[in-house]
């Protein structure tokens, strides 16, 4: 399978691509410009919001409306789909140190991961954020936390911390990650576990930096399917469209001349023969 480019270059770090009907439909972040884009109907073009943080790690619809955002050091909420954060919370004040990708649980709970600037080994963590915004730490000692996402029935939750060139899998008991171990070893030849999604049927997809690549796992871990893109750093991806049957996957540019991999930066999609899962609103 082949994805197609659908906006041409539209950002520096396309990351965390999430549909929400509540902002119109597909979301993703330019996260090291600090921006929210927002897929327009036609399909093609994307507006773009400035959140005041000179990073936007990932962003989810909440339930009575708004979104809430990932920032460099923290977490901001907007009470409107289309407005900057008017509130924030800090989890931590090293300037070393920011903010990547993250999730909801099935209850509305934040999952949120870090990593450090200069990518130092254990250095990281993954928090867990209640619906009052007080975090707890899940998992210290992580380098890139990346992808996170729950099984159809929420009873598993898969999770990439990059530099491992693992995605393991924990069980998710009464809302907390139990048993971690792995579910899929990838080869740094064929590329870098990043942003991840699981299907209505359990398979977890996952993008490939420096992969050029989006491989499907079935639940047993088997590779099930490929999806091959036309540049190399692939960064996330997820299911939209209204019948959530439309792969959305976000594309980056960082660190590239402006001669290289012209298409880079753009947003693909493709519709493989399968059904995503509603994104859980964050609760608070």
């Amino acid at each position: 399978m082949r994805a197609a480019n659908i906006t041409g270059p539209v950002s520096h770090h396309g990351e965390g691509p999430v549909w929400s009907e509540s902002w119109g439909g597909l979301r993703f972040v330019d996260l090291t410009e600090g921006e929210l884009l927002t897929l327009e109907a036609d399909g093609r073009t994307v507006r773009r919001l400035d959140i005041g943080s000179p990073i936007a790690g990932f962003v989810r619809p909440r339930a009575n409306g708004g979104y809430i955002v990932a920032t460099e050091r923290g977490l901001g909420l907007s009470d409107a789909p289309d407005a900057a954060p008017t509130r924030t919370v800090e989890l931590w004040t090293d300037p070393g140190v920011r903010m990547n990708d993250g999730t909801t649980d099935p209850s509305g709970r934040l999952y949120a991961g870090s990593m450090s600037y200069a990518e130092e080994t254990g250095t990281a963590k993954l928090y867990s954020v209640d619906t009052d915004l007080a975090a707890s730490v899940v998992l210290d000692s992580v380098t890139i936390s990346n992808g996170i996402a729950f099984s159809p029935d929420g009873s598993l939750c898969y999770y990439a911390d990059t530099p491992t060139g693992r995605i393991d899998v924990f069980d998710n008991v009464e809302g907390a990650l139990r048993d971690r171990r792995p579910f899929v070893t990838i080869d740094q030849a064929t590329g870098h576990p990043d942003g991840l999604t699981v299907d209505a049927d359990g398979r977890v997809w996952v993008a490939l930096w420096a992969g050029s690549a989006v491989h499907a796992y079935e639940p047993d871990g088997s590779l099930g399917a490929i999806v091959d893109l036309p540049v190399s750093q692939v960064s996330a991806c997820t299911f939209g469209g209204s019948d959530l049957r439309t792969l959305y996957i976000t594309t980056s540019r960082q660190g590239f001349s402006p001669d290289d991999e012209p298409e880079a930066g753009s947003l693909f999609s493709l519709q493989p023969g399968v059904v995503g899962q509603a994104v859980v609103p964050f609760a608070g």
